[in-house]
């Protein structure tokens, strides 16, 4: 293989830090902090007392649709299948309607998934994850 060919490092010439800082944009490794995963838009925000995701799914049914907690660990995937055929006439194209997403993300709070609660309206997807009294903010009084 001819040095030509070879894949050529666009930070090999910068000193170290250099190197270390543009790797973040370039590294698998610093993408992010945590898990993240898949492409399904979706908006994280927190009280104090709960975790709000809100997630966009536009044109699936609740029964598309299956989130999970696990470990603080929130997945969401949404995926259907739209097969119709009309009897009596002949296609000249005929497409399939087929769609999924899905997300994977580490939530800022250990949340009990067992009290969560889903909301699905107008294509949002609303959850509601109350905190663990742990996660939960505690004032410590000073003596």
């Amino acid at each position: 293989m001819s040095s030509s060919m070879l894949r050529r490092d666009p930070l090999a010439g910068l000193p170290a830090l250099d190197r270390l800082f543009g790797s973040m944009f370039t590294e698998p490794a610093f993408h992010g902090i945590g898990l993240e995963e898949g492409t399904l838009p979706l908006d994280i925000s927190e009280t104090e007392s709960e975790v709000i995701v809100r997630a966009s799914v536009p044109g699936f049914s609740r029964e598309q649709i299956d989130v999970e907690v696990h470990d603080a660990i929130l997945t969401i995937k949404a995926a259907k299948t739209e097969e119709t055929e009309e009897r009596g006439e002949r296609y000249y194209r005929r497409e399939r309607r087929v769609g999924s997403m899905s997300r994977r993300v580490a939530l800022p709070s250990i949340v009990h998934d067992t009290e969560a609660k889903a909301e699905l309206k107008n294509g949002e997807l609303t959850l509601r994850l109350p905190k663990e009294a742990k996660a939960r903010p505690r004032k410590i009084t000073i003596e």
